[in-house]
This record gives C-alpha cells, structure tokens and sequence, in this order.
C-alpha cells in the first residue's frame, strides 16, 4: 500500500479494492410514498418502517466489514436518492454530478454534490442537457478502463461527455431494452466485478461486446440464473478482496461466491432492495476505494 492511497481522502478507480468510505441515504418520507406514484415502479405500498430497519442493519454490516459509513441528512422528492450510487460519480480527480435519465432523479446529484463539496472533494466537471447518465450504466474494470452501458436512462449524449470528463480507455456498450422502463435494466444490473479476474454476470443481458472484452481479459464467469437475476443476485458490493455482500435470498450465487474464496455476507432486502429494484451496489456511493 503506497502513502498515496492511505492519505488520500476520496477517489478509487475501481469496483474491488477496499472500501474505506461510503456515502448512503435512509429511507426518509419520500421513500414511504413512492408507490403512490407509478413512475417509481416500485412493487408494492412501502413498509417505511421495515425499510428503515432494513437499510440500519446493512449500515451496520457495512460498518462492520471495516468501511466507513457517511449519512447523507439530504432530503429530496425523489425516493431515489435512496440508491445514492446513481447520481454522482467519484474519480481519482474528483466528483462528477451526473443527469439521471429517470426525470424525477434529476434533482439528486445536487443533493449529493453539495455533500461532496462540504467535505473537500471537487467536481471536475458535470453532465449536461441533453445528455443523461446514471452511475448505474458505469464500471471500472481497470483504473484505467472505463465502461459506459447505453440504455434507457444513458444516452448518446450523457456517454460522449462522461467519456471526455474520465478520459483514458472508456468503452461504450448497448444494453438490451428487456422489458422495458419498469424493469430498467441498468449496466451493473448484469455485471459486477468481484475481482481483477471475476464478475457476477446475468449472461441474457450481457452486452456481446462486453462479453467479448471478459473473455479477451480471462475473467472467469459466475453465472446468475433469472430467478436470483430478479432478486438482485447480480448486484454484489465487493467491500474488500475476498469480502462482499449480497442480498438475501440469493443461495446459488452465494455458493458461487463462497466456492471461489469469497466471505458472503448477507442483509434483508425486501423493501429497501427488491421493492425499489435496488441492490447493495445501488445504496452504496463509495467516495474512498484503495
């Protein structure tokens, strides 16, 4: 570990190394009423107080693996900002607010970049109309190699100019329509890289292209099947190598994980995760990763 990566207070071009600081959002009131509006595409009514429990109890595993956990007090309209992942996007230089493609989103990144710069972190630079993009259709394979998924919520716009604000290898997929908006398929819906030579994929989604690029730099596959797809199995948050958490209810890709040396820990996501179609990726903005 280089002096750099200890003093430095954010960045972590990267899906897999430690997370040592992450920024997160509970349930407030908005949460509690998201059924009520349709464009949410949330499942059912929201039990607020279960998802309350639900979301402390996964701050306390998160906390417990080692990361530090940052609240973010910030109260908005969208119950969306719940999955503080999405609207900003933290690089080695600093933080970049994006601009979600979900319209009631459009209110989140400022919300969250009024945190990062409270505590010292610049923006380099941010998404601008017409272009949208949501963190969602983004991953780092390498420090240096940028993917970029193309779907209903990133357009041709918002990836063009993220690309220009990241620079370096930056790759740019088209990610199936599936079933449409109310089953948005985001990039890391599909895959998530659990190390340099692993990821977690839902191969019917999988963009070929990105499929060839995995194949082209020997990863090895863990196979999500639909039923564990639906219940978030695909969406791991990789807290350290070796170390990840999963939503519950999620035995196979588990076993999976467990199989290849890696410590699975577990949470209740019955309403902060599945009803909102949200895993543990999605809740987490890491700011510190190294």
């Amino acid at each position: 570990m280089t002096a750099q990566s200890v003093t430095r207070a954010y960045g972590g071009q990267t899906m897999t190394a430690p997370l040592r600081e992450a920024l997160v959002k509970a349930p407030g009131p908005a949460f509690g009423r998201a059924f009520e509006d349709s464009e949410h595409c949330f499942l059912h009514p929201v039990d607020i107080d279960r998802a309350r429990r639900e979301h402390e109890s996964f701050r306390e595993l998160l906390g417990s693996l080692g990361t530090t956990v940052d609240l973010l007090e910030a109260e908005v309209e969208s119950p969306d900002l719940v999955y503080a992942f999405d609207p900003l996007l933290i690089t080695d230089r600093g933080a970049i607010p994006l601009r979600p493609g979900k319209p009631n989103r459009q209110m989140e990144p400022a919300a969250i970049e009024a945190w990062t710069l409270a505590h010292g972190i610049p923006t380099i630079g941010r998404i601008e109309a017409p272009g949208t993009v949501e963190a969602g259709d983004t991953l780092w394979l390498r420090p240096d190699l940028f993917c970029i998924g193309r779907t209903l919520r990133t357009n041709d716009e918002g990836a063009r100019q993220l690309a220009a604000l990241v620079g370096g290898d930056v790759r740019v997929f088209d990610v199936p329509y599936w079933h449409g908006p109310e089953e948005l398929v985001h990039l890391l819906s599909v895959i998530h890289p659990i190390a340099d030579d692993l990821a977690t994929v839902f191969l019917p989604l999988l963009p070929v292209g990105l499929w060839q690029l995995l194949r082209d730099m020997r990863y090895r596959l863990i196979e999500v099947d639909e039923e564990e797809y639906l219940r978030l199995g695909c969406n791991v948050l990789v807290v350290r190598p070796g170390v990840a958490i999963i939503a519950a209810g999620n035995p196979r890709v588990a076993a999976a994980l467990a199989s290849r040396g890696v410590e699975v820990h577990t949470y209740e996501a019955t309403e902060i995760g599945i009803n909102g179609s949200g895993g543990p990726t999605c809740m987490t903005r890491p700011i510190l990763r190294g």
